[in-house]
């Protein structure tokens, strides 16, 4: 009788999840907390829970008691990621004779039996993960001992094949089996107890972004935006009815191979979830934002699902112009010092005839917006006089705090072109200054007058000084000036400059 009691504590609980909750990160990883329903026995539980992702990160996980009232204590806990499959249970029986069911297509199928010399199964190839590319390769090479691609070597009636011989029929699954990954618990109890722990854990395989669509009228610059969260589901997992967050922010998190040692994961963000029937809100949580969408929703494994969460109209905004005329071959210039690039001679002279095409506006309240905006896509459209949208450009946006500038270039200017080119280059002696002189053309096919702004990088020290100038400037930065040229239809507009350098 005693026995007997001992084996009805060591039972597996199967248990299945409700009310699932996310925290999704755009860093692509994922918090998932669940509902796990327990029913111990005073002593040791066994525990099975086969609902969680096929990317979760097992030294992650929590299991606990959100009352308080009961203290879980975990005496082991076990992740297995092997779901049964062919090649695992061919794995399990090397060395053995199992089966084969042999389909002919002049006769009846047949069954032959055939001895499992190799199973060709890759165990632990999922270590790649955390042990790199050279674990991955060791365990290829377990597996194929030194030849082939992994197929399998069975031996049928004396002799060796290189395949299956026919569809293989295996025994009925041991109990340690696994269908998909799962987490085993042994959990020890003082008492009797029945309560609802709830499960955290991070997980990859989950991920989501912001995009934004912004509409301009025929004529003028004042745009409605939109904004849109996209999330993507690769977990392997389907989240019925879930309560959602996302976080947006440059959360630190290791990569597999990381010798950092610092992991901000904040698990918190995954229950302190709250309900809420308005649209998408956003609150500051730590150093980041949190975004909570206001019902629950389904989402599915392999599913990408977009809600909206802004939408502003009558934002003013601005389009301008910017001529950065210096083209510099970056990689040939790769690693120079300043020392070294006031010695080449030839270094910035090359010309780029491309005129920018830059949009901005102020993410305020004032200016019908005022929400922080999560890095993302943002795609310009224009009305046509048909009313039909076309598309004029996109490009990123970094996080963006509220009352912060939204500057996105969208693309090349078609009718504004310009040109620049070194007129002198002087070096003094004993080389302890430099004299440099530049023309840059301007030229507008445009029906209106337009404003580009020039600018100009003083490249060759930090110690400058215009000694000339055609047009006034103002100083943006240490090394950088700008020149803002209005340019009527039709004109061509030059400017000049020369900069003394000394050190």
């Amino acid at each position: 009788m005693y026995k007997f009691f001992l084996l009805l504590l060591i039972l597996p609980l199967t248990v299945s999840s409700a009310d699932p909750a996310l925290t999704i990160y755009n860093q692509n990883f994922a918090v998932v907390r669940d509902t796990v329903p327990l029913d111990l026995k005073a002593g040791a539980n066994d525990v099975r829970f086969t609902e969680t992702t096929t990317h979760v990160e097992p030294d992650s996980v929590i299991l606990r008691d959100p009352s308080g009232k009961v203290r879980l204590q975990i005496l082991e806990q076990n992740y297995r990621a092997d779901p049964v499959s062919q090649a695992l249970l061919l794995s399990l029986f090397e060395g053995k004779t199992i089966d084969f069911l042999v389909s002919r297509s002049d006769a009846r199928p047949e069954i032959v039996q055939g001895k499992v010399i190799r199973s060709g199964y890759v165990p632990h190839a999922t270590g790649l993960q955390r042990y790199n590319n050279q674990y991955y390769q060791q365990q290829m090479a377990y597996a194929n001992n030194g030849a082939g691609m992994g197929e399998p070597i069975i031996e049928v009636d004396g002799k060796l094949r290189f395949s299956l011989p026919g569809q293989p029929l295996f025994p009925t699954l041991a109990d340690d089996t696994v269908l998909k990954p799962t987490l085993n618990w042994k959990i020890q109890s003082t008492e009797a107890a029945r309560l609802d722990a709830e499960l955290a854990y991070v997980t990859g395989g989950m991920s989501w972004e912001a995009s934004y669509s912004v509409v301009a009228p025929e004529q003028g610059d004042r745009i409605d935006l939109t904004g849109l969260i996209t999330m993507d589901n690769q977990s392997g997992k389907t989240f019925a009815d879930a309560r959602i967050k996302l976080i947006a922010g440059d959360v630190n998190k290791l990569t597999p191979n990381s010798d950092v040692q610092d992991q901000r994961v904040q698990l918190e963000a995954a229950t302190a979830l709250r309900d809420s029937s308005a649209a998408v809100t956003e609150k500051a949580f730590d150093e980041y934002h949190l975004y909570t969408l206001p019902r629950p929703t389904t989402l599915h494994d392999r599913e990408t699902k977009q809600v909206e969460f802004a939408r502003a109209e009558g934002v003013d905004s601005t389009r301008f112009y910017v001529y950065d005329g210096a083209r510099i071959n970056r990689q040939q210039y790769n690693g120079y010092s300043m020392e070294n690039i006031r010695g080449q001679s030839d270094y910035g002279t090359q010309s780029n005839p491309k005129v920018w095409t830059m949009r901005e506006f102020k993410n305020s309240e004032a200016n019908r917006l005022g929400m922080p905006l999560p890095k993302g896509r943002v795609r310009f459209y224009r009305r046509d006089a048909d009313g039909q949208l076309e598309f004029t450009g996109e490009n990123l946006i970094d996080h963006t705090a509220k009352d912060e500038t939204v500057r996105v270039f969208t693309g090349d200017a078609f009718d504004l072109t310009g040109e620049r080119k070194r007129t002198n280059y002087r070096q003094g002696s004993p080389h302890d200054w430099l004299d440099e002189s530049f023309e840059i053309m301007l030229r507008n096919h445009k029906k209106e007058t337009v404003e580009i702004r020039v600018v100009e990088h003083l490249y060759r020290w930090t110690n400058w000084d215009i000694a000339e100038s055609s047009d006034p400037f103002v100083k943006t930065d240490a090394q950088t000036i700008e020149f803002r040229v209005q340019v009527k239809p039709d004109e061509e507009r030059n400017l000049t400059y020369k900069v003394h350098y000394s050190w």
